[in-house]
């Protein structure tokens, strides 16, 4: 089973760390991001009991930008990437340390569950939703001994509502990480199988 190939369910959700580490990126740089790709992460990250890939994530298409991002950094040649990869490695270490942590996962599967009351109410990309998740980030995450240290401009970095959004799409990362694990997804994939997970994907080469 440690040496099974990757499977497509596999690849979408890894891809789904890659469409929030983008965003994550996007945030720190320009201080704006997709509002339809914020919502497809916040969605994700408040659903905490989805039965199907496509009721977590909606059409796989919403993850057209992590899916591009995921096949360039697999690719040959993927110049102007390791920033991202930075991410993403440090997200799915980030979800092995927590899954092993019971205690923070149940404070974590409570604040979410309450984000979610609130969205209801509000909206899932509400500034609001936004903040309160931060905050849950900041109180459990961020407590932990590796910090993704974000990279961009420091102007933006440092306007609060930007940077509960980056916290909000870290959180969202991880939840996708968590479910990459589930599935089956192994460090051993990244290493001997970058190709065929791209090509896993449902997008057009």
């Amino acid at each position: 089973m440690f040496f099974s190939k990757p499977t497509s369910e596999q690849a979408i959700a890894l891809a789904a760390v890659f469409h929030c580490c983008e965003l994550v990126s996007q945030l720190a740089n320009t201080g704006e991001a997709s509002s339809e790709d914020m919502a497809t992460c916040m969605g994700a990250l408040l659903n905490q009991n989805p039965d199907s890939l496509s009721q977590l994530y909606g059409p796989v298409s919403g993850l057209t930008l992590g899916m591009k991002s995921m096949q360039r950094l697999f690719s040959d040649d993927n110049q102007g990437q390791t920033e991202i990869m930075r991410y993403v490695i440090s997200i799915l270490y980030l979800a092995r340390k927590l899954s092993s942590d019971k205690n923070m996962l149940s404070k974590i599967a409570s604040g979410i569950e309450n984000a979610e009351r609130q969205a209801q109410h509000f909206s899932i990309t509400h500034d609001n939703v936004y903040a309160n998740i931060a905050s849950l980030y900041q109180d459990t995450v961020s407590t932990l001994r590796l910090r993704i240290q974000v990279s961009g401009s420091s102007g933006f970095l440092q306007q609060p509502a930007v940077a509960s959004r980056i916290r909000c799409l870290l959180f969202a990362a991880i939840r996708s990480a968590f479910l990459w694990q589930q599935l089956g997804g192994k460090r051993i994939h990244l290493a001997f199988y970058r190709k065929r997970l791209a090509g896993l994907l449902p997008i057009d080469k």
